[in-house]
């Protein structure tokens, strides 16, 4: 996958070196605004890939620039970053026009997971008929897992999980991802439901085959593998 093109308001100049240099291992360029008008033309004055807006700033806040961008026509994915973590926190966001929500602080490997996705999403590939990863294949219409051409009996929410695990292939994907996009849940029930659901679908995916297919990443999520 090509870098991607990011630009990044945020008033924290130490943040701000940390996300660029995370995003530069993976090949990305991020362009830094250290305050909410100049991150509105910039936004304005090139396209990027996705759009990361600190939510706290000291002449506008992120809400109002969010509003702004979206009231010119801006649609670029934005991930909006901030200290404020609570679930009405993250809902305010969110309807406020905010494509993904993240409360500092945040692991490294879910940044870069949660950009990618946005990418992905916006760019259409995550919509394709047919998902192909190393031996899985992923068709979205028909409603059909495979695994090296093997037919994978899944049950509907068992699909929807593995489909959102294709569309991020190889990816960390943390409890909190999984509980929004696959549970539509923006809060967390206190529950051990991806956890279990996370199993069976385990189950499914590796009975009959040497090779693992799901990855606990411990302290951080889970990643399908190419299952080969």
């Amino acid at each position: 996958m090509a870098g991607l093109n990011i630009l990044y308001v945020e008033d924290d100049a130490r943040a701000a070196r940390q996300v660029r240099d995370l995003a530069a291992k993976g090949g990305d360029v991020v362009q830094w605004a250290d305050n909410g008008t100049d991150g509105l033309k910039r936004a304005g004055a090139e396209p990027f890939d996705v759009i990361i807006l600190d939510r706290m700033l000291p002449d506008l806040d992120g809400l109002t620039i969010l509003a702004r961008l979206r009231e010119s026509g801006i649609d670029t994915p934005v991930l909006m970053l901030s200290a404020l973590g609570r679930t009405s926190d993250r809902a305010e966001g969110l309807d406020g026009g905010a494509d993904d929500y993240l409360a500092k602080p945040f692991e490294s490997e879910e940044l870069l997971a949660r950009l990618r996705a946005l990418h992905r999403r916006a760019s259409g590939r995550a919509h394709s008929a047919v998902i192909l990863y190393g031996a899985f294949e992923c068709h979205v219409k028909a409603r059909t897992a495979f695994r090296a051409n093997r037919h994978l009996s899944l049950s509907p929410r068992e699909f929807e999980l593995f489909r959102y695990f294709m569309e991020n292939a190889g990816e960390v994907l943390t409890r909190e991802m999984l509980l929004r996009d696959v549970w539509k849940m923006n809060f967390d029930p206190q529950t051990n439901v991806v956890d279990v659901n996370i199993g069976r679908l385990r189950r499914k995916l590796e009975e009959g085959f040497d090779s693992p297919a799901l990855e606990t990443i411990w302290g951080a999520g889970y990643r399908l593998l190419e299952g080969r």
